[in-house]
């Protein structure tokens, strides 16, 4: 059996931070290593306690989620942690920032249990979380303050399947999801991703996402086709 995913949960509010941990911890393949109460604290202790991902909170004293996670999991950290931001849907303009401080995923802090487990196992076996009913409203929203220099390459490069599958990316399906749809395999799915990402010079799916809504106005098909 392999070892657990070994998860450290960060919080401000005591009561969300026991009930994740909680319904974390019950789980066989699941092992919660720590607990904080702000991003400061979450930094300090991804050293010593090694976790696979962080559940990171938004809003926090100290040090909010945001800077936390640049920190962890942003460009140039020498051993960058997986990061998956909870979130209300009231501080929506938080996630954006997230996901381009380095966050591998988010979903709200209403998700069903179910839902969160599943999204810890998703980031720490290191694909990327987009939860599909947020998706479109949070980072639609907040794409467009990528810096035009950060998406330069937004429009070359992509062959028509790749710029399909990308569209797919962007609209919260999956890989299965993807090759379904387009009547491929999974195998070759990741292949047109892993060229995507290479490509237009992008960490993961989240960022994969960003650009594409970034890049969407550009594209001779309307953004309204992503959906």
């Amino acid at each position: 059996m392999s070892a657990p995913i070994r998860v450290l949960i960060c919080d401000d509010q005591a009561l969300i931070r026991t009930g994740f941990a909680t319904i974390t911890d019950a789980q066989p393949d699941l092992e919660v290593v720590g607990e904080c109460e702000d991003g400061r604290a979450a930094v300090d202790l991804a050293g010593p306690l090694n976790p696979d991902i962080v559940v990171m909170d938004v809003r926090m004293p100290v040090l909010d989620g945001i800077e936390a996670t640049r920190l962890l999991a942003g460009a140039g950290v020498a051993r960058p942690v997986k990061v998956l931001v909870v979130t209300t849907f009231n501080l929506d303009e938080y996630v954006y920032e997230a996901l381009h401080a380095g966050a591998s995923g988010f979903l709200l802090k209403d998700a069903p249990a179910a839902q969160l487990l599943n999204g810890i196992r998703t980031v720490a076996t290191g694909e990327a979380l987009l939860a599909p009913e947020v998706t479109r409203r949070l980072v639609g929203r907040y794409a467009a303050r990528i810096r035009p220099a950060e998406s330069a390459a937004a429009d070359t490069g992509l062959t028509p399947r790749e710029l399909e599958v990308l569209r797919l990316i962007a609209n919260g399906l999956s890989n299965g999801e993807i090759a379904a749809t387009l009547v491929i395999s999974p195998e070759t799915v990741k292949t047109y991703v892993s060229r995507i990402l290479t490509k237009l010079g992008l960490r993961d799916l989240v960022q994969a996402v960003v650009h594409a809504y970034r890049s969407a106005r550009r594209w001779s098909t309307p953004t309204a086709a992503l959906w």
